[in-house]
């Protein structure tokens, strides 16, 4: 039998529910843009969010992610003149035979945003361009970015280099799990020491103005510096072909959010993203719905030695739930009502599933909270081997008879020498 009840609550814990709105409510110039929970992957915001666009320099979020799973920061890395040769665009001006560790080749790759670096990168991880794209595509799709396809390390204009505003969110997202890549995309400058081949020491800045920038934009009539509280990274980019691309991690009291947007222009790739993190902040929150352990029914048990068992929920629940629709949430719990014994400790009983409009966005187990044995056999000997403390009763009860049995005979042979 299945038990339903519906609850009003506010928010529940793994979401896969969209809460995108149509294009233009933000008036934003980018093309192609996603708003995203971290935590979970639910999508906030939208426009054009699965269009392929040219990604620019925020392809070198996934050559971080590789060279950090594949490489030691604490590697020399040798460049070579392919290197070189096919270096357009933001450098650092490796030369040939230059030796530079892995650490900072990161550092000019996601501060300075260095094409030289990347393609350094690169043959470091699998010794030629060609081998570390099928990576790259490889690793993307592992991580959900399922329409995309990379085709160099840095994102120089290719036709065949393309990804959407979704794959770039999950790339993100992904890539901020790791500490490394979290410290370097956090900061704004980095100083590179001399080499053997650069007596002078070379100072990177990144291009992220969201990090630091006090120059004004216009955000929604009003002026506001670029630079936004609570952001951490992530990446910039701009070629041509892709105007203005822009990937940002934000993180603050309670709101952990991916924005991205391409294919924008000039400054408003900044506010575009000042709408976006503005809008997931005023009408998003994340609300503790549930507690883990929290009572949900008692289960009757079939053949226990108790005749039922309490349920209980397994974890705690959140959600990242709009303003505006906490109260629209239900609950539904779906369980059998009697469950056979025998029953273990944390058992899972049933499921409590989370909707919001008739489609499920979470759910988790329901599960018991003891152990319930099944009742024994009727078969009574049976029952008595199975209870070791019986055994020794009655081999000490045995033993007794036996005692008395021979003090008897002791008593009888007395009495008839006696007699005669």
């Amino acid at each position: 039998m299945k038990k339903v009840l519906i609850l009003f609550i506010v928010g529940v814990l793994l979401s896969t529910y969209s809460f995108s709105y149509a294009d233009g409510d933000l008036d934003l110039v980018g093309e192609g843009v996603i708003l995203m929970d971290m935590d979970t992957g639910e999508v906030l915001y939208e426009k054009n969010s699965n269009s392929q666009f040219y990604p620019a320099s925020t392809t070198k979020i996934m050559t971080a992610i590789l060279a950090l799973e594949k490489g030691n920061m604490d590697d020399i890395v040798t460049i070579d003149q392919e290197v070189v040769n096919l270096t357009s665009g933001s450098h650092i001006a490796l030369e040939p035979g230059e030796q530079m560790s892995l650490e900072h080749l990161m550092q000019a790759l996601l501060v300075e945003s260095a094409n030289d670096a990347a393609l350094a990168i690169a043959k470091y991880v699998s010794g030629s361009i060609e081998e570390f794209s099928k990576l790259m595509n490889q690793k993307a799709k592992e991580v959900g970015a399922l329409n995309t396809n990379f085709v160099n390390p840095n994102g120089l204009p290719n036709e065949d280099h393309k990804t959407t505003p979704y794959d770039l969110a999950m790339m993100a997202r992904y890539a901020m799990k790791n500490e490394k890549f979290r410290s370097i995309v956090g900061n704004y400058t980095y100083t590179i020491p001399v080499t053997n081949k650069k007596s002078e020491t070379r100072y990177l800045k990144s291009s992220n103005r969201l990090l630091y920038s006090n120059e004004k934009i216009d955000v929604d009539g009003k002026t506001t510096p670029i630079k936004y509280d609570g952001v951490n990274g992530v990446k910039t980019g701009y070629t041509v072909a892709a105007q203005q691309c822009l990937v940002t991690s934000f993180e603050k009291d309670g709101h952990k959010l991916i924005a991205v947007v391409l294919k924008s222009t000039g400054k408003n790739v900044y506010s575009d993203t000042h709408k976006l993190l503005n809008y997931g902040i005023e009408n998003f929150e994340k609300v503790k719905i549930s507690f883990a352990n929290r009572f949900v029914d008692n289960f009757n048990v079939n053949k226990g030695v108790i005749p039922f068992v309490a349920g209980v929920t397994k974890t705690d629940s959140y959600f990242i739930v709009r303003k505006d629709q906490k109260s629209k949430v239900e609950e539904k719990f779906t369980a059998n009502k009697t469950i056979d014994a025998p029953i273990s400790k944390g058992q899972v009983l049933g499921k409590v599933e989370y909707l919001l409009d008739g489609k499920v966005i979470a759910e988790t187990d329901i599960v018991s909270t003891m152990d319930i044995e099944m009742i024994p056999s009727p078969n009574i000997f049976k029952s008595i081997l199975s209870k070791w403390y019986i055994l020794i009763l009655i081999a000490l009860v045995f033993g007794r008879i036996v005692a008395l049995n021979k003090r008897k005979r002791r008593q009888r042979r007395r009495t008839s020498l006696y007699r005669i």
